[in-house]
């Protein structure tokens, strides 16, 4: 099973990224699939999940209303849209995806993508 992640990069203050995260190696369509973060000397947070079916989605507080989540089954992929970046953003995102769920992705959850650096310059 393997979660690859890509888009990250560095951005300006107010600038929008596309994080990516294609599966493979198992079929996760009937599972939910999300995205955290973490910053170096802090514990990982959650940012974003959608179902199963994509049209359940829910945010951390920090990012709602700039951030957005979406699925594409055929794909196998995730997506996080973010917009108005701000220097808080700055970290490490994570894609995950919990079998166990269809909701919500946990942090037990036990796969993970690689990590991509995102980081803001203000």
């Amino acid at each position: 099973v393997q979660l690859q992640a890509s888009g990250g990069g560095l951005v300006q203050a107010g600038g929008s990224l596309k994080l990516s995260c294609v599966a493979s190696g198992r079929d996760f369509n009937s599972s939910a699939m999300g995205w955290f973060r973490q910053v170096k000397g802090k514990e990982r947070e959650f940012v974003a999940a959608v179902s199963w079916t994509g049209a359940n989605t829910e945010y951390a507080d920090s990012v709602k209303g700039r951030f957005t989540i979406y699925r594409d089954n055929s794909k196998s992929a995730v997506y996080l849209q973010m917009n108005n970046l701000n220097a808080e953003d700055t970290a490490v995102y994570y894609c995950a995806v919990d079998p166990a769920r269809k909701y919500v992705v946990t942090l037990t959850t036990p796969y993970w993508g690689k990590g991509t650096q995102v980081t803001v310059s203000s």
